[in-house]
C-alpha cells in the first residue's frame, strides 16, 4: 500500500483512535495510538522546533500498527514504504528504524524513542490531529518537488 495523499494519511490517523498499541513488552502499559501519536509529535515539537520530519516521523508512527498488526518491525517496514514518496526518505527511514532497539541510534533516534517513552505516561493537551495538517502538508509537497525529475 501506498499513501498518495495528506488526505488518505489523515483518514489512517484518525483511524487509529480507540487502537491500543502493545509493543510486546512484558508489563508495558498500552496507550491509545491516536492520542499517543499526537502527544510523541508535541514532545518533539516541544524538544527540537525546527525539526519537522522527526515531529512527523513521531505523528506517523502508529500507520504501521494499525495496518499490519502484531509484528512492529513487519508494521514498521511496511509503513516507511506507505509514506516514503509522500513525506520523503528521512520520515520513511525514521519510522522504519524505530522500532528495532537493537541497532545502534544516532540523535534522531533516541529523540524520537524518548519522545514515544514520555508520550506514554505524559498527561497533557496535545492538540488535535488537524493541527499537524499543515507541516504535513509542507512535507508532502517538499517530498514531490524533490522526487521530481525536471
Amino acid at each position: 500500500m501506498e499513501l498518495r495523499t495528506v488526505e488518505e494519511l489523515m483518514d489512517l490517523l484518525y483511524a487509529c483512535r480507540g487502537t491500543r498499541e502493545d509493543r510486546g513488552r512484558p508489563g508495558g502499559t498500552r496507550a491509545d495510538a491516536h492520542d499517543h501519536a499526537l502527544r510523541t509529535a508535541a514532545l518533539l515539537r516541544r524538544g527540537r522546533p525546527a525539526d519537522k520530519e522527526l515531529q512527523v516521523a513521531g505523528l506517523v508512527r502508529p500507520v504501521g500498527g494499525l495496518l499490519w498488526p502484531g509484528d512492529p518491525a513487519a508494521g514498521a517496514d511496511r509503513a516507511a514504504g506507505a509514506i516514503r514518496d509522500l513525506l520523503g526518505e528521512r520520515v520513511a527511514g525514521l519510522v522504519r528504524l524505530h522500532p528495532r532497539h537493537d541497532l545502534p541510534a544516532d540523535d534522531d533516534l533516541l529523540a524520537l524513542r524518548t519522545a514515544d517513552e514520555e508520550a506514554r505516561t505524559a498527561c497533557f493537551d496535545a492538540g488535535v490531529l488537524e493541527d499537524w495538517r499543515t507541516v504535513l502538508e509542507l512535507l508532502a509537497a517538499r517530498s514531490a518537488r524533490l522526487g521530481r525529475v525536471d
